[in-house]
């Protein structure tokens, strides 16, 4: 099984740009493209949040026509820009989110069991599980114990090393991380490639899809973003081993062969 995986699309209205800066549907777009060109193609997409900036019906309405074209079924998650009631109207009509309170889901149909949990607080940054979407999710692991797990949550419960990118209150998921089928945690938030293992589980974070968040350590300091190169993952899950990940850029990077040494241009008069 492979799963292809993209995060913080962050899409705007048509016309407006992130910041002022970031065309991010345009970013969007070149994902898909890339995505649609692999071979073999992924079996599924997952986008971990923030897929649009606003959480207006604009918004979603201007994602579902950018990732149209992808050639495998997409499944999303909320982020903390994200709105619960218009991304549900948004994507109901796909058939795996649930049409009443939070956006937790489970896809059964692959090798790797796919969960997601809705980790969105209406109007903040950071995310946080209430009682309610903790006792799902451990109800939703325990009724599989012996399938291998993907889980999907926006925001990654670790500590990152930067006090501005980690989110304690998601340290609530501890107990529930006993469930020995997981086998990955996809997060998104961070705006960067950031693994750890966290209660016997690795837990990742994927680059965006457009602007990435500057690597600052240093206490205190405050967040900017750069025009890094955006990326895509794919996490290759093979029966009787473990789930590799491989982190990809996007753009056209122009490939050598190792088999016989490049052409040199021939230089002009």
């Amino acid at each position: 099984m492979l799963v292809a995986h993209i995060t913080d699309t962050h899409i705007t209205t048509p016309g407006n740009l992130f910041y002022g800066v970031v065309d991010t549907a345009v970013c969007l777009t070149r994902a898909v493209a890339a995505l649609n060109c692999l071979d073999p193609l992924p079996d599924l997409t997952v986008i971990t949040g923030d897929l649009v900036d606003g959480g207006t019906p604009d918004e979603y309405a201007h994602l579902r026509s950018l990732l149209r074209p992808l050639r495998m079924p997409v499944f999303v998650i909320p982020g903390n820009h994200d709105a619960r009631e218009p991304m549900r109207q948004a994507f109901v009509s796909d058939g795996y989110l649930p049409r009443q309170d939070f956006l937790n889901y489970v896809i059964e149909d692959h090798a790797l069991r796919i969960v997601a949990l809705d980790t969105l607080v209406p109007g903040k940054v950071g995310g946080a599980l209430c009682e309610k979407r903790l006792h799902w999710f451990d109800s939703t692991l325990a009724a599989a114990p012996d399938k291998p797990t993907l889980v999907l949550m926006h925001h990654p419960p670790f500590v990152t090393g930067s006090t501005k990118w980690t989110n304690t209150a998601l340290m609530a998921v501890l107990p529930v991380l006993r469930h020995p089928q997981i086998e990955r945690i996809l997060c998104g938030h961070l705006h960067r490639a950031i693994e750890s293992r966290f209660a016997g589980a690795i837990v990742g974070t994927a680059p965006s899809t457009a602007h990435q968040l500057v690597l600052d350590l240093r206490p205190g300091a405050s967040l900017s973003f750069a025009m890094e190169p955006p990326c895509y993952q794919l996490h290759h899950w093979c029966k009787g081993a473990s789930l590799v990940t491989h982190t990809a850029a996007i753009g056209d990077w122009l490939p050598y062969s190792f088999s016989k040494p490049a052409s040199k241009p021939t230089p002009t008069e």
